[in-house]
C-alpha cells in the first residue's frame, strides 16, 4: 500500500507545523483585534454555486469537481469569498469576519504552488475606501509581527477599464487584457506585448507601464489620491502600480498587493467587490508563501520536566506550570542521557529534575539547554 503524500499536497510536522502554527496565531490574533470575527464554513459545496458569476476565472476552472451518492455536482471550494453571499444574508452591517483554513485548487504543480493550502481572510461587508485603508494597516502590522519589511502596491479597477475604454479596446476583449496586464510582474514586457497583440491592445502596455504622473488626467485616478489620503491617516505607506489588477473578475474598485520587499514576491492581497450588491472589501493571506519566506520560529514547550524516580512529584510540578501557560514536556520513562537528547532534539529552553533531593529541599536543579548553566530554584521561580 502506497502511503506517500497525492502531488500538490504535504505533510507538515515538527518545526515546520510549530512555524506554520505562530504564523496562523499572528494574523489570527490581529484580525481579532481589529474587531473581527470568525466564521466556519463547508470545504465542499455546490459545483454551481462556487462557480458563481466567474466561471471563467483561471482559479474557478481550477476547481476540484466530485459528486456524491446522489449524482450531485459538488466541488471542493477554492477560497472563501464566495461563500459570503450566504453568510452576510440579514447581518447588521458592517459585517466583519474572517476565515482561517484549508481551500483546494486542481492546478498545475510547480514551484511555491501547493493544491491543498491554508488561506487566512479578513473581509468587511458594507464597506468604505477607510476599511480598505485598514485593512493595509492590519496587513502591515501582521508582516511588522512577523519581522518582514513589506512594500504595498495598490491600483484601481475603475480606472483600468475607464482607460481600456478610453483607447477603444472591445468589450469582449477587456478582461483578458487586463489579465495579461496583471502578468507584468511575472513576465518579461516582451511577453506580455505578444500576448496583447493577439487581443488587439498591445498599444496600452505603454499606458500601464508610465509614470503616475501620467494617469493624473483620468477620472478614476482620484480614487488613487482618496484612498492614499486614507492610508496617510493610518501612516501606511503605499505605491502605485497600474497593472495591478488581481486576476479574479469580481474586484470592481481598489486592488491591493503587499510583496516582500527584500525578495520582490508577493505574500498577500486583497480588494473590493460586491457581495449580493453590497460593496465590501477584504485581505487575504497565503500560509505557503510566508511560510517558505519568513524568519518566524515556532513554539515549542519551554520546559522540560524529568523524573528521577519521583514521578508523582514531577506529574504535580508539571501540571502546576501548566496551569500558570507554561509549555511543559514531562519525561517518566527514559534514562536522563535519552531524556537530554530529546529535550534538545525539541529545542527545549531549559530541563527541570525532580529527584529525592529536589524533593527534600523544595528546589529544583534546572538546567539550561543552550549554555549547560544550572540553578537551584523553587517552584514559584521557574
Amino acid at each position: 500500500m502506497k502511503t506517500q503524500t497525492v502531488k500538490g499536497f504535504q505533510d507538515f510536522i515538527g518545526d515546520e507545523a510549530l512555524k506554520r502554527e505562530k504564523i496562523r496565531k499572528i494574523i489570527l490574533e490581529q484580525f481579532e483585534l481589529y474587531g473581527f470575527e470568525p466564521a466556519e464554513t463547508p470545504i465542499i459545496e455546490f459545483e454551481e454555486f462556487i462557480k458563481g458569476d466567474n466561471p471563467h476565472d483561471d482559479a474557478v476552472r481550477d476547481v476540484f469537481k466530485l459528486s456524491d451518492r446522489g449524482k450531485r455536482k459538488l466541488a471542493l471550494r477554492y477560497e472563501f469569498t464566495f461563500q459570503l453571499k450566504r453568510l452576510a444574508k440579514n447581518q447588521k452591517l458592517p459585517y466583519k469576519r474572517y476565515q482561517i483554513g484549508y481551500n483546494f485548487r486542481d492546478e498545475p504543480i510547480r514551484e511555491g504552488r501547493a493544491r491543498q493550502f491554508i488561506q487566512c481572510d479578513a473581509d468587511i461587508i458594507g464597506s468604505s475606501m477607510k476599511d480598505e485603508a485598514e485593512c493595509l494597516n492590519l496587513g502591515k502590522n501582521i508582516f511588522e509581527k512577523m519581522g518582514m519589511p513589506v512594500k504595498i502596491y495598490i491600483n484601481h479597477r475603475k480606472l483600468i477599464n475607464e482607460i481600456l475604454v478610453d483607447e477603444g479596446i472591445e468589450e469582449k476583449n477587456r478582461e483578458q487584457v487586463i489579465r495579461e496586464l496583471d502578468k507584468l510582474d511575472k513576465l518579461s514586457k516582451k511577453k506580455v506585448a505578444d500576448n496583447l497583440k493577439g487581443l488587439g491592445a498591445e498599444k496600452v502596455l505603454k499606458i500601464f507601464t508610465g509614470k503616475e504622473k501620467d494617469f493624473e488626467k483620468y477620472k478614476f485616478y482620484g480614487e488613487i489620491k482618496e484612498l492614499k489620503k486614507f492610508c496617510k491617516m493610518y501612516g501606511v505607506s503605499v505605491e502605485f502600480r497600474p497593472f495591478l489588477a488581481r486576476g479574479l473578475s469580481y474586484y470592481n474598485g481598489s486592488v491591493f498587493e503587499i510583496w516582500s520587499e527584500e525578495l520582490n514576491v508577493s505574500l498577500c492581497g486583497g480588494g473590493s467587490y460586491l457581495v449580493s450588491g453590497i460593496q465590501s472589501t477584504g485581505i487575504s493571506f497565503g500560509i505557503e508563501p510566508i511560510f517558505r519566506l519568513s524568519n518566524v520560529q515556532g513554539e515549542g514547550a519551554n520546559y522540560q520536566v524529568i523524573s528521577v524516580g519521583k514521578d508523582t512529584e514531577a506529574i504535580k510540578l508539571a501540571e502546576n506550570l501548566r496551569k500558570r501557560g507554561i509549555k511543559v514536556n514531562l519525561i517518566l520513562d527514559k534514562a536522563i542521557g535519552k531524556a537530554l537528547d530529546y529535550a534538545n532534539s525539541k529545542g527545549v529552553e531549559k530541563v527541570i529534575f525532580v529527584g529525592d533531593e529536589e524533593v527534600k529541599s523544595g528546589k529544583f536543579k534546572v538546567k539550561d539547554m543552550k549554555s549547560g548553566e544550572e540553578k537551584l530554584l523553587k517552584e514559584n521561580k521557574l
